[in-house]
Formats: C-alpha cells, structure tokens, sequence
C-alpha cells in the first residue's frame, strides 16, 4: 500500500468515530426532516401552505433555503439542505486542519516527515479522506431520505448536493491550512467561510422571486457565487440540473490543486501568513493577571467573531428596505402572510427576530471556542508551566469563563447595534433602534449556557470538552429549528435553552425563561469551578 494510503487510514482511524458521529448525525437529520413531513404535511394542500408562507417571508427563505414545489421530498429538501450542507461544511474543515495544521502544530507531521514519504503526502491523505468521508456522507443521506419513502433517484443527487458541498470544503480547508499559522486560525478562517457561504445563500435567497404560484422561488445574484447556493441548484426532486455539481467537483479539484501546491512552496512549521514570532521583553500590565493573559490569548478570535457579527447586522438591515419593498409592491403578499403566519407582527420585525435568533447561535460558538482554549493550552503543556507558580485552578479556569461571557454578550450587542443603525438610516421601518439591540442582548442568557456546560466537561473529562461543546450546541439548534416539525413532545425540546429566548421584538421580553438560563450558567460554571480542584493536569 502507499504511503498516503497507509496514512489515511490512519488518518481515518484517529476519527473513526468523530465522523461516525458527524455522518450518522446529519444523514439522522434529513431522516427525521423527511418522516416529519410526510407525517405532519401528507396531504399537498398542507405542503403548498407551508410553501406559500415561505415564499412569502423572506426570513424564512434567509433561514431554509429556495421552496421548489410541493413534493414530499422537495418540501424536504427545502427545509432541512441548508443545515445539512452547513453540518457537511463543518465537518470537513475540521477534518482536513487536525490531520494538516494541527499535526505540524503537535510535532506529528514532524516525525511522518523523517519517513521516506513526499512532503504533500499527509496532505494529500487529508484530502482522500476528506473525499471518503463525504462519499461516505452522501451516500448515508440518501439512504435517510429513501428509507423514509423518498424516490431513490431524488435521494441520491440531494446526498450528492450535501457531499458535494462538504467535498469543497474540505480542498478549501486544505488552503486555508497553508496559508494560516496555528491550527486555531485555521479552524477559525475555515469555519468563518462556510458561515459567509450561509450567509451569502440566506442573502440571495431572501432577494428572491417568488414565481406566480408561489410554489417556486428564483433565487437572486448572491448565492451564485457560493457552494450552498449552487447545491441547492440541484433541484434533486423537480427539474433536475446536474451542472452545480459538476462545478462543486470542478471547484474542489481546483482549490486542492492550489493547496498542494502552496504546500510543496512551504516548509513544514511554516505558513504563507507568519504570526508574531518575539513578543516585549517583559509583560505589559494587561497581562500580568490571569484574567489578562486570557483575554490576550482571545482577543484576535474575538475580534473575527465580532466582524462576522457585523456582517450579520449588515445582511440584517440591508435587506430590510427590500423586504419592504416588496410587500409595498405586492400587497397580496402581505395579506397572505397575516392570515397565514400566526405572529402579528411587522414583516421586517419577523426578519430581523430571526437574524438576532442566528446572533444568538453565534454567541453560544464564540463561548465554546473561548473555552476550548484552556484545553489548548493544557495539551500544548502551557498549562502546566501557569499553575507551576501561585496561580489557583479556580482564577485559571474563571479568567477563560469571564472572556467567554464577554465574547458571548459582544456578539449579539454588535449585531443588534448594527442592524439597528442600518434600518435607521435606510428608513426601513420596523422596531426602533433601542428595541433592537434590547431584542439583541434577549439571547444571551440562552447562549452563556453553552461555555458553562462546555467548562464542566473540560473539568471533568478534557477530552470530551470539544465534542461535547459542539455537539450540545447542534442538539440544542436542532431541537429548537426542527424540534417542532419533527413532532418531538414539548418537554424534550424545552431541553434546548434557545427554547427560552425571547423572540424580541416580534415577542414580549420573556423574564422568566431569561431567569431561568442565567442561573443555569451560573451553577453550571461552579459546579466546572468546584470540579477543576479533583483532576490531574491531563495529556493528549
């Protein structure tokens, strides 16, 4: 066997089970999206309800994707794609940077280089199993969505679409990792583009046109130019267009092209971005405290999520002149949705809820990276040389926590203020500007949540810390997008805390559920506090 066979499976062996998980989890998803639908939307008058609102709404278009028919599957396809791809998207990143970045960051690349293998050969391991993994992918989808009473032909191209897009992805993250120095801004660029293509799809989408039935959106210029938007293309389930996938695989042979190449133009340790190699001799104020020193080591992954927070308000305000536009220009529009949509609400109210709603989502993720971060420094073994002076465990761990609640509190804020400036100036309507950000800051109790959990993992089994973290955050987004629609019972979607978040300003201020989420933080993290005290310093 060759040597980047050998090392793939290797490769593939390290994660056996993280894509065991990532793949059963997404191909689980569309199952239960596709049985949902045929159960609680069977009949076609049901289903052309529910599209008629979404072609209606240019939220939900932001948020689902292009209704395309009223087909049990198209109807899946549109409600459940967009997250998928975004899940594909994640898991490939993440795969390509631990086996390329994050090898050379730990020494390992260093040792598979003293071997008699070409220099690209971890790499190009990286990309085959990248290629594995979402065949792999694709094919599990499509067998969801058969088992669960889709065409078979319609089924296979909507798995090829979510394997399609991760397959991009992954020869994207290989770029990315010649290009970034650490393995943290590689993960962290790489995440940030497939958030920008989520964005760009919901962009284009939203400025749709919906077609004289209502059954069928035109999608605008913007998610021509990213891969969720051209798999959705596809259109699996009506009139099928093979050409956005052949430009997803044309796409992706391209930029591992260019991967490759950046990386034989390299040295192994080196990066075509070069971080800061020699700092001051002595430690300015800011950083001779706990507390200063983790804001120091946050402040640069702090600073990209509060641009991609203001991205997001952007999108957020700049669409509302449109939005209202359009129901300007077709009151019929208007009048279907109240009558349809059960919220009284401002059309442009609706859509910036559910923009603060992905604010929200945004501050949980930017809580669990702050936190992972202490796992970072104690397998890289910077831990141990912080706790070998006087330092307690206790101000180690509650210095990470308050950047993290610090991290968590500036998204929203960033993207409510934003929003609100941009409705403001362009004369949009909707909620004033102080609502705004009130409605802004509604979801941060929920998403401080999800660093105190993460913190109590790390305490107790810092292995666990990541995929715990992450995957506690994607059961929660699922349980309440789809907990719903999936007819699981009340309680078990209550488990969510995105469940307690006030839909501000669509909804009055829920003091309760706020309440009720601040102090579940607040135990959460001391129990972690109480609990980092009774472990060793762990290894790798």
């Amino acid at each position: 066997m060759s040597a980047v066979g050998t090392l793939a499976l290797l490769q593939a062996r390290r994660d056996r089970w993280e894509l065991a998980v990532w793949i059963g989890g997404i191909a689980g998803l569309g199952f239960a999206a596709a049985t949902a639908i045929s159960t609680q939307f069977g009949a076609d008058n049901e289903r052309a309800a529910l599209i008629t609102v979404a072609a209606a709404s240019p939220a939900f278009l932001f948020l689902r994707g292009l209704p395309d028919g009223i087909s049990t599957g198209a109807v899946t396809f549109f409600q459940g794609y967009s997250f998928m791809a975004v899940l594909a998207g994640l898991m490939s990143t993440f795969l390509v940077i631990r086996h390329t970045r994050d090898d050379e960051d730990q020494g390992r690349a260093e040792f598979i280089g003293s071997t008699p293998v070409p220099r690209p050969a971890p790499l190009y391991a990286a990309l085959l199993l990248g290629l594995s993994a979402n065949a792999m992918l694709a094919l599990t989808v499509a067998v969801g969505f058969i088992a669960a009473g889709l065409p078979v032909r319609g089924s296979l191209l909507a798995g090829a679409a979510v394997g399609g897009v991760g397959l991009l992805f992954t020869a994207a993250a290989a770029g990315v990792a010649q290009i970034m120095p650490s393995a943290r801004s590689a993960n962290g660029t790489a995440a940030a583009l497939v958030g920008v293509a989520y964005l760009m799809r919901g962009a284009g989408d939203s400025l749709g046109t919906p077609d004289q039935s209502m059954l069928r959106v035109v999608p605008g210029w913007p998610s021509l130019f990213l891969p969720i938007g051209w798999g959705q293309r596809i259109r699996p389930y009506t009139d099928t267009d093979l050409s956005p996938l052949l430009v997803l695989t044309g796409a992706a042979l391209v930029l591992a092209a260019v991967a490759v190449t950046l990386r034989k133009g390299r040295d192994l340790g080196d990066s075509y971005i070069h971080a800061r190699d020699n700092g001051p001799e002595r430690a300015g104020p800011g950083i001779r405290s706990v507390m200063g020193l983790a804001w120091r080591l946050q402040r640069g992954t702090l600073v990209g999520w509060c641009f991609t927070a203001a991205v997001l308000g952007l999108v957020a305000g700049a669409l509302g002149p449109v939005i209202r536009d359009a129901l300007v220009g077709n009151p019929s529009i208007a009048e279907l949705i109240s009558r349809l949509v059960p919220v009284k609400a401002n059309m442009i109210d609706l859509f910036t809820t559910a923009m603060l709603g992905l604010g929200g989502v945004m501050a949980a993720a930017a809580g669990i990276q702050a936190v992972l971060r202490l796992r970072v420094e104690e397998v890289e073994g910077r831990a141990e040389l912080l706790l070998s002076v006087p330092t307690p465990r206790i101000r180690w761990l509650t210095g990470t926590l308050a950047v993290a609640a610090l991290s968590t509190a500036a998204i929203p804020v960033i993207t409510g203020a934003v929003a609100a400036t941009v409705l403001a100036v362009s004369q949009a309507g909707g909620s004033s500007p102080d609502i705004v950000v009130a409605a802004s800051l509604a979801h941060v109790p929920a998403a401080l949540v999800f660093p105190a959990l993460t913190a109590l993992v790390f305490a107790f089994t810092p292995r666990l810390s990541s995929p715990v973290g992450w995957a506690a955050l994607g059961v929660a987004l699922v349980l309440a997008q789809f907990g719903e629609l999936l007819g699981l019972p009340a309680w078990l979607r209550d488990l969510s805390p995105f469940r307690h978040s006030s839909a501000m300003p669509v909804e009055t201020f829920n003091l309760q559920g706020a309440l009720l989420m601040s102090g579940t933080a607040l135990i959460v993290a001391a129990l972690a506090g109480r609990a980092i005290y009774r472990r060793d310093l762990a290894v790798p």
